[in-house]
């Protein structure tokens, strides 16, 4: 414990009785835990008696240096405030969603007069919306079915007063074409009115329509065209195969179970939607060091900042369902029910569940365990055979990739834990090198990125615990000599030279050579690859013709028109860079404003 018994007491007298959110501190300031409180006095008090924990949690304790909090004004407020920090720090303890992808929906346009299908992955209030599609049935080829047997449109095509030329879909049979005003409002609605009970689940009719048409296309003799059609109604079996027929047709419902060993876990869910079973995902986990309830209500609040919220959950794990229900509310105005299944289709819904994630940790254990052996047990290897002052948790790695000192880039790459934090790397444009120096480079771009330390911008820029620098003995030297300059302490720095892969510290003359096959290696290895990667990546888009202009879209301001007057203007993105705000504000609509932010972002980069 970094506290003294008395400090400590002094601290946890001052806690207020009330929501909030706490987070755990170790002897390097680094936030190993993140959990939110109804009452802050009474939960943060819990860590610190002498009662018996589980041995995660007892771990964790064990680390404990400090504490700090944050006061909510509700425990919805203090749940969502926790979510918040968990992403951002991801903390040691905490169960981490990692690598959460979105699915794919179908989105009918109700707000338009001739209403458009589409395919998006992010659910607003602006449309009906049909999903998610989780693998096995292709969105395409629903979105096909509906165009082929409905001839609803699935372009975005402005219908306007004045009539368009009809496209290739009316020709193929595949759309009425409203925009050459081929149909009335009525007749198109009737059209979207059928299509929208077919991606609820009333697959019967589309069918009879697809049959008919494969059985006139076979007459025909058009055999193709009629192959194509079977494979719809093939595809179509398949849903039909997928619906739960005891299951109400308008209960969307996610099905979560637990699999636990004590060190590692699996959460996995069954999605249905419109009583038709769309998918499972598997989550492996390890275990964290908060309560089960608590853990369990902290990842779904996770999963569900990137998914709908469902009508129901069916589950078997306790948690607060009001708290989550409440914060669901706040979200999105309605409150999902949560049920805990005794009989029925439920119930057989949860165990298929729960076999999933049985079936998953029996079969990822190792996987799990390899992983961190790659991973986090890595860098506590690297920290004791390389004499570290700690463990690093936060690695960084610099590149330069430049071709004959023009456009010269300067990439740093960021490990969490031992695993690539891609959220966190940074891209630099070097300023004041002239010529292929790439030595002079990465001093530019080690002292701009080591002057934020102590900053306000150290919050987006966090003190890593350990730099990477691609070299020798010499290129070691170089960067400490930066080190020194800037007066920066408290971070450890390697090297490691390509021919040998040998790793050069700053505490011995001698270089350390690991095995091939050693984790430790390998992680630097990947960083310093991964380094490399990301400059030559940028580095080529800089000077592709094709992306050039792909830059510009992470400017805020800058879409399709105004980045065609920009390049239109200056013909290159590297005349971009280096134009005057003044010179920015002369393309056509891009104005004062919208010029000093371009200027800004490529002065930060």
């Amino acid at each position: 414990m970094g506290m003294s018994e008395s400090v400590l007491k002094e601290k946890l007298k001052l806690l207020p009785d009330c929501p909030g959110v706490y987070l755990m501190l170790d002897s390097e300031g680094t936030i190993i835990y993140v959990g939110k409180a109804r009452v802050l006095k009474n939960r943060v008090r819990q860590y610190f008696h002498s009662s018996e924990k589980p041995v995660k949690v007892r771990a964790m304790v064990e680390q404990i240096a400090d504490f700090s909090y944050i006061v909510a004004p509700t425990e919805v407020d203090a749940l969502a405030l926790e979510n918040n920090l968990i992403k951002k720090y991801k903390p040691k303890y905490n169960i981490l969603l990692k690598d959460d992808k979105t699915y794919p929906y179908i989105k009918v346009h109700t707000r338009e007069k001739f209403p458009h299908l589409s395919i998006t992955r992010r659910v607003k209030k602006d449309g009906k919306y049909f999903g998610p599609f989780m693998g096995g049935i292709s969105c395409k080829d629903i979105l096909d079915v509906a165009a082929k047997v409905y001839n609803v449109r699935i372009c975005n095509t402005s219908i306007t007063e004045k009539p368009k030329k009809p496209c290739l879909n009316y020709h193929l049979g595949r759309c009425l074409a409203p925009c050459a005003h081929l149909c009335t409002e009525e007749e198109y609605a009737a059209r979207v009115e059928k299509a929208i009970s077919f991606l609820s689940g009333n697959y019967e009719e589309a069918e009879a329509l697809l049959r008919e048409k494969m059985a006139m296309f076979a007459e025909n003799e058009e055999f193709e065209l009629a192959m194509e059609y079977r494979d719809r109604i093939g595809m179509l079996k398949k849903l039909q195969l997928k619906r739960i027929t005891s299951m109400p047709r308008d209960v969307d419902a996610d099905i979560w179970a637990v699999a636990s060993n004590g060190l590692y876990a699996v959460l996995s869910v069954l999605v249905t939607r419109k009583g038709v079973m769309q998918g499972n995902r598997n989550f492996p986990l390890e275990e964290g060091a908060g309560e089960e309830g608590e853990s369990f209500l902290s990842f779904l609040i996770q999963y569900y900042t990137n998914h709908e919220f469902p009508h129901e959950i069916i589950t078997d794990e306790l948690f607060d369902d009001e708290l989550f229900r409440d914060y669901a509310f706040e979200k999105t105005g309605k409150r999902p029910e949560i049920v805990r299944p005794k009989l029925g289709v439920r119930r057989e819904l949860a165990n298929m569940a729960m076999g999933n994630a049985k079936e998953y940790l029996e079969k990822s254990v190792s996987a799990i365990e390899h992983k961190n052996d790659m991973t986090k047990n890595a860098c506590a290897r690297l920290q004791m055979l390389l004499g570290l002052q700690r463990y690093p948790k936060r690695m960084e790695c610099y590149d330069i990739s430049d071709i004959s000192g023009v456009d010269k880039v300067g990439s740093m790459v960021v490990f969490t834990d031992g695993e690539a934090d891609k959220y966190a790397y940074r891209r630099f444009k070097i300023r004041t090198v002239e010529g292929a120096d790439d030595f002079a480079s990465l001093k530019e771009v080690l002292s701009r990125r080591l002057a934020k330390l102590g900053t306000d911008e150290e919050e987006r820029f966090p003190k890593p615990q350990l730099i990477v620098i691609d070299g020798g003995k010499g290129q070691l030297s170089a960067v400490k000599q930066i080190f020194d300059e800037l007066n920066v302490t408290g971070i450890d720095l390697i090297s490691l030279a390509k021919q040998e892969e040998e790793i050069f510290t700053l505490s011995s003359p001698e270089s350390v050579k690991l095995s091939r096959r050693d984790y430790a290696l390998q992680t630097v290895q990947r960083i310093r690859d991964e380094a490399h990667r990301f400059a030559i990546t940028y580095f080529r888009n800089l000077h592709s013709k094709r992306n050039l202009a792909s830059v510009l879209d992470e400017i805020d301001g800058v879409g399709k028109q105004k980045k065609k007057a920009l390049m239109e203007k200056f013909g290159t993105i590297d005349k971009i860079m280096h134009a005057s705000e003044k010179e920015l504000a002369g393309a056509e609509g891009v104005g004062p404003a919208l010029a000093k932010r371009i200027r800004e972002y490529f002065e930060n980069l």
